[in-house]
């Protein structure tokens, strides 16, 4: 199994429910396919850096999970048929980026915990 990361673009104009509900629904279709979820970031509602499908703003959640490479071309199939989907971009994650990965979450956690 490789690791990889996923970073997706909802539609603004879904409520938050809406939105919760799809990542939710991708995350599901993840774990039934074999994926094993490592970390799930929600970043909210954030400005494009150019308008898509009219739009300037979407809600940006990123995945880190193993997965076989099948399971990569399902996910993006899933991804083109929702219209609910903008855009998305999946990277498969070498040792280097998986290291970068881990510290800057551990980095994100650190800091929480201090706020806390």
């Amino acid at each position: 199994m490789n690791q990889y990361e996923t970073v997706f673009i909802l539609t603004p104009v879904l409520s938050e429910a809406q939105m919760k509900e799809a990542v939710q629904e991708y995350e599901k279709f993840l774990k039934s396919e074999g994926a094993k979820l490592v970390s799930k970031e929600d970043w909210g509602l954030r400005k494009l850096a150019y308008p898509i499908q009219k739009k300037s703003t979407g809600f940006y959640t990123l995945f880190e999970f193993q997965a076989a490479p099948s399971d990569i071309e399902k996910l993006e199939v899933k991804f083109k048929r929702d219209e609910r989907v903008i855009r998305f971009l999946t990277v498969k994650m070498d040792k280097y980026h998986v290291t970068y990965a881990e510290a800057r979450r551990n980095k994100k956690k650190n800091k929480n915990q201090e706020n806390a």
